[in-house]
């Protein structure tokens, strides 16, 4: 039997034709859910590169049937399907997609995505940011996972042969020398120094002992503004961590407070009260009976908080990192001048925020406990590493201070 031809006597194979109205190549064929699908080509040789993709698509189980899908498809569909995570995760994983990945590729079908594509979308966010700044690290990350998780999608359902995001973000940190900024706890003479400027001020009174407790405890910050008078035990002497207050955006897009679970399972933890802590929650207690106030609010079922603003609401964490920017330049300020007047070197406090108090804690406490393990217990880390990390820079801190120490009881030159 003769074979088919094209206008330029080409043999055409099975499945192939030549459309004389439209001037264009076409191939037809049945894919694994029993449909029949086509695609056409301007060119007999451009048209049999689409054969060998989709007969290479068939031979691995690639599915024609997404070959339409645009990314903001699956990212409905993975929508959907995400369950497990905390309410706060999910909310800003959507944040994250509907105003960095979204509005970029989200309308892209999913098949024409390439690695490439993946990385001038990394490179483009870190060259524009919304503040002015090069984008941080963490959020470039969390962007990262976003994405990958949604194409994984596409992978598992057999409508893309391979993740396209993988390997692009080490790519992109690699090309920007991206390095995660390490934490700075606070040296023993500036957490002195910040101890003594609050206690010498009546009208940092309040704040001195919601400070004090900060610490003297290492809780994250939604562990201690959701600390409830009922959580402290008078008798043994211990704090029970049991349960995170979060200020943050809900899928409503309104913003308020909510009661979840700590961070890890190694974030439920009952932690010693030490004696400054105690003294200073005792003296909460009989500043807010003097007082005649009390927490009355009421958070998923959570009431009588410990430390509240003037409203009678939790504290909100922003407010409390306001109230340290606002506290170091007093202190900066007088330091300064004090410092002049003494003629010495001044001892001034760096910018620092909520957690690197608990960060400064752990350093404090890496510094005089030689079990690790007691360590991550007390602060609720849930890796190891996390803990051995803190630990190695405190004992490289305390070696320098020791031999400062030496070197200022005798000389060699």
């Amino acid at each position: 039997m003769e074979r088919r031809k094209d206008k330029n006597n080409h043999v055409l194979k099975d499945g192939e034709s030549y459309r004389e109205k439209e001037h264009r190549y076409m191939y037809r064929w049945v894919d694994s859910d029993k449909k029949r699908h086509c695609t056409y080509a301007q060119t007999l040789r451009e048209l049999r590169k689409k054969e060998a993709e989709i007969n290479r698509n068939k031979s691995d189980g690639i599915s024609s049937a997404g070959s339409n899908l645009r990314l903001d498809d699956v990212y409905n569909l993975w929508k959907k399907n995400k369950v497990g995570l905390k309410q706060s995760t999910y909310v800003n994983y959507l944040y994250m997609y509907e105003h960095f990945i979204g509005p970029k590729i989200g309308k892209m079908k999913i098949k024409d995505i390439r690695k490439s594509t993946v990385l001038g979308l990394y490179n483009d966010l870190t060259r524009s940011s919304d503040i002015g700044k090069t984008m941080a690290i963490n959020t470039l990350e969390v962007i990262h996972n976003v994405l990958r998780q949604v194409l994984q999608v596409a992978v598992d359902d057999d409508y893309i042969r391979k993740n396209p995001t993988e390997g692009a973000l080490r790519e992109v940190k690699k090309a920007n020398n991206y390095e995660r900024p390490k934490r700075k706890a606070l040296t023993l003479e500036q957490q002195n120094a910040f101890v003594k400027f609050l206690k010498s001020k009546p009208l940092y009174y309040s704040w001195s002992i919601l400070f004090a407790v900060l610490l003297g405890t290492g809780c994250r910050i939604a562990e201690f503004i959701g600390l409830r008078w009922c959580d402290i035990d008078w008798e043994n002497n211990t704090i029970s961590i049991n349960h995170n207050l979060v200020y943050r955006k809900h899928t409503d897009g309104k913003c308020y407070f909510s009661v979840t679970t700590p961070k890890t399972s190694a974030g439920c933890r009952t932690i010693p009260m030490m004696k400054g802590v105690r003294r200073a929650l005792e003296d909460e207690k009989i500043r807010q009976q003097e007082l005649g106030v009390r927490c009355t609010t009421v958070i998923d079922g959570y009431t009588d908080f410990v430390f509240f603003n003037r409203f009678g609401q939790p504290h909100n964490p922003a407010a409390i990192n306001r109230e340290i920017d606002r506290l170091v330049l007093a202190y900066n300020a007088q330091e300064m001048e004090k410092a002049a007047e003494e003629n010495r070197t001044p001892v001034i406090l760096p910018d620092f925020s909520c957690h690197q108090l608990r960060h400064t804690f752990c350093t404090r406490y890496c510094e005089i406990e030689p079990n690790i393990k007691v360590i991550q217990e007390v602060m609720g880390h849930k890796d190891i590493k996390t803990t051995m990390e803190i630990y190695a820079e405190a004992q490289k801190e305390l070696k320098e201070r020791s031999v400062q120490n030496i070197s200022g009881k005798f000389d060699v030159y």
